[in-house]
């Protein structure tokens, strides 16, 4: 899996295909339970088929960061597996988007948003 720190807020993830992507989800949620304050955008584009337990994985990442109020934004998946996230009714709990740049850019506009928040 390859991470890339966008900025000081925000980790890109290109996610593995199985059965590397189980390590590597363990991996992700230990490095964002350490940092504490990030959002986390995760990439599909090699994803070719998800097991129950990477979903789980999913699960406990979206869980981390929503208590830490942060966001985990999918992007690039296929259309089969935006089929099994439908299936199985995740497709509401989870947030997609088409790409990385409308992932960022809708990482900027919640940013921007709670920053008129917090400003007087």
């Amino acid at each position: 899996m390859g991470f890339q720190n966008w900025s000081d807020d925000v980790i890109l993830v290109d996610l593995p295909r199985e059965p590397r992507m189980r390590s590597e989800l363990k991996t992700l949620v230990e490095i964002v339970r350490d940092r504490g304050d990030c959002d986390v955008v995760v990439d599909f584009t090699n994803v070719d088929i998800m097991t129950s337990t990477s979903i789980s994985g999913l699960l406990r990442l979206r869980k981390l960061l929503a208590d830490c109020g942060h966001k985990l934004i999918f992007c690039n998946v296929p259309a089969a597996t935006r089929g099994v996230f439908s299936v199985v009714g995740l497709d509401e709990v989870f947030e997609f988007a088409d790409d990385k740049f409308a992932s960022l850019a809708t990482l900027q506009a919640m940013s921007d948003k709670r920053k008129k928040m917090v400003s007087p």
